[in-house]
C-alpha cells in the first residue's frame, strides 16, 4: 500500500508527502531524518492520509494536494475528520 499524507508541524505549517510505510516515515520526520522542511519544525503530527494502490498514484495525489491553497488543505483535513 502507498500513502499520501499531510503533517501539521509544530509551527502550524502543513507538509505533504507520500510513502509506502506511513509509520516509519512519520518516525523519520520526527527524528530529524525525514524531509529537510520538517527537521526544524518538529514535532510533526499526522493529520490526514489517503491509501493508494500504486506509487505513481500516491505521487500524483501528493502533487495535486501540494497545489492546493492552505485553506483548501484544511478543508480536506477537516472533511476526513468529520
Amino acid at each position: 500500500m502507498n500513502y499520501t499524507y499531510i503533517l501539521r508541524c509544530a509551527d502550524g505549517t502543513l507538509y505533504t508527502g507520500w510513502t509506502n510505510d506511513l509509520e516509519k516515515r512519520l518516525e523519520a520526520h520526527n527524528s530529524g531524518t525525514g524531509a529537510k522542511y520538517t527537521r526544524s519544525r518538529r514535532p510533526c503530527r499526522l493529520v490526514y492520509f489517503e491509501e493508494l494502490g500504486t506509487k505513481e498514484e500516491a505521487m500524483s495525489r501528493e502533487f495535486h494536494i501540494k497545489r492546493l491553497t492552505r485553506e483548501e488543505k484544511l478543508r480536506l483535513i477537516n472533511s476526513r475528520n468529520e
